[in-house]
């Protein structure tokens, strides 16, 4: 079973509390704080190889968690790092987030990453809040949660060489013929219901990858027949060979075939800018004039057809130095920087460092900072609570609730915690 979507849950791990701790001696009765910080939660890293070939294995997993961090350790000690979770993917798969659609990576080469969800940071231990001024706190953070998110992914086959063309046209028959890859032929549409990839080698010594893919209707691109899962593999080709039934035998004309797949084309992606090639198929069907009259159909619309029978091999040959040709084509350069162009510097944030926002349970502080600040500290003790106050002046979050006129006495609501407010 070929399987070339998926959609998964990942989470990060969480990182681990740091601690409150004092160490005691003989001649230090009250000690001295070395609680140490946790460790950071681990991450979850996707990793293309070669060694999977579909996505078939998430079809039975779809959750996956990386380690939590551990707990900071007495004496200073620094808590374990959280094990990052590395999840094996097929090369040639794009990720996306499951919400928006938007891309989030491109893994088209062997031993390509990227990391889906950071684990949390850890929490400081009460070492990490000691001062002149505070030389025995009793002050600790809790790790940070880490990332959740579900995620599409999609794989998108790697070849050099694309066949491309409606059903039954004659594309499995091309690559049985043209490499040693042997793909079911018969005589119904959508025989081919998967990619599949053949390497064809050359006299001279080079090769190319092609792949026979899904066959294509018209309304592709909206989802009709195999729809966009033809069209996304299809960017992945350096060149597509478009494949026509030069005998007609479903009853299509070649050339309007030829007008519709390409409408489909040019409405997916970057395709309409994929070089091509045309290759007229079933000419063993047909008397020699028959043929000569369509390739000069073809050559008066603008289209340079390339007459072939994959039955008996005629033209094949021909058509694969042109393939081989194209492929061994170096890209073109990507256009220059535009050295004109001038850096701005943005000295004004673009995040509202916190907000206050009144409903009809009070006033509640709102801003990534300042919620991300209460759900870290340990508020339990004199100490927290005194920190997080001046870390409140600091930010100005106190001075807003004056100016706004908020009495003293009145609960404000600050990431998940309820405080009265001093006035």
């Amino acid at each position: 079973m070929w399987v070339d979507e998926a959609k998964i849950h990942v989470a990060s791990g969480r990182g681990g509390d740091g601690l409150i701790y004092f160490h005691k001696t003989r001649h230090n009765p009250r000690g001295s704080p070395e609680g140490g910080n946790g460790g950071r939660g681990g991450d979850v890293i996707l990793r293309a190889t070669h060694s999977v070939g579909t996505l078939l294995s998430f079809q039975n997993q779809t959750h996956f968690r990386a380690e939590n961090g551990a707990p900071g350790g007495p004496n200073s000690r620094q808590g374990k790092r959280g094990a990052d979770l590395v999840i094996p993917v097929p090369v040639g798969t794009v990720v996306r987030d499951a919400g928006t659609g938007a891309v989030l990576a491109d893994l088209a080469s062997n031993g390509a990453e990227f990391t889906v969800a950071h684990g949390g940071r850890g929490g400081r231990g009460n070492k990490a809040f000691t001062t002149s001024s505070r030389q025995a706190p009793r002050i600790r953070e809790f790790g940070e949660r880490g990332e959740e998110r579900w995620i599409k992914l999609e794989l998108r086959v790697l070849a050099d060489v694309g066949v491309i063309g409606f059903p039954n046209v004659g594309k499995s028959s091309l690559l049985s013929r043209v490499s040693r890859k042997k793909v079911k032929v018969a005589p119904y549409p959508f025989t081919t219901l998967s990619p599949n990839l053949g390497m064809v080698e050359m006299a001279d010594g080079t090769s190319f990858v092609i792949a026979d893919l899904p066959g294509l209707i018209e309304g592709a691109h909206e989802g009709k027949g195999l729809g966009d899962r033809f069209l996304r593999h299809a960017t992945r080709a350096r060149i597509l060979l478009h494949l026509v039934d030069l005998a007609a035998v479903e009853g299509r004309d070649p050339l309007t075939d030829y007008r519709l797949l390409r409408r489909e084309l040019e409405a997916w992606e970057d395709l309409r800018l994929k070089p091509e090639i045309v290759a007229g198929n079933k000419v063993d069907l047909l008397p020699p004039e028959r043929v000569s009259a369509e390739v000069e159909r073809f050559r008066q619309a603008g289209i340079e057809l390339h007459p072939i029978s994959a039955v008996t091999g005629r033209g094949v040959r021909e058509l694969l130095h042109l393939l081989a040709q194209a492929v061994h084509v170096p890209p073109s350069p990507p256009p220059p920087p535009d050295v004109s162009a001038k850096r701005v510097w943005n000295l004004t944030p673009d995040e509202i460092p916190f907000e206050l926002v009144e409903d009809k349970e009070g006033i509640a502080v709102r801003g990534p900072a300042v919620e991300r600040l209460a759900r870290r500290l340990d508020l339990s003790t004199d100490d927290a609570q005194r920190y997080f106050y001046g870390r409140l002046e600091r930010l100005g979050v106190i001075a807003a609730l004056r100016r706004r006129g908020v009495p003293a006495g009145t609960t404000v609501r600050i990431g998940g915690h309820e405080l009265e407010f001093a006035g």
